[in-house]
């Protein structure tokens, strides 16, 4: 597995023991974890939380009237290491 699939499944997974409920979206580039975070999100807590997301490439809480507050994080995909990654008709 990956290293950033294994960041990705620890991070959902602390998120969770952490009381938030994770959900993991893949996308083209990276693969995202929110959790909504609850108003009576305990205070002492969100120390924990921000350290789980720190770990991540990129993290953020979005806050709405509509959506509530969402924390979320975002791991980048592995680039591959061989192979053509220049695209086609840019080969040597």
């Amino acid at each position: 597995m990956p290293a950033s699939e294994l960041s990705v499944e620890d991070i959902a997974a602390r998120l969770s023991a952490a009381g938030l409920t994770a959900r993991v979206k893949q996308h083209v580039h990276h693969t995202s974890i929110e959790a909504e975070v609850p108003d009576d999100f305990p205070a002492d807590a969100w120390r924990e939380v921000l350290e789980v997301v720190a770990r991540a490439d990129r993290f953020g809480l979005s806050a709405s009237n509509v959506n509530g507050r969402v924390l979320w994080a975002a791991v980048g995909k592995a680039v591959p290491a061989t192979g053509d990654v220049r695209g086609p008709g840019h080969q040597r």
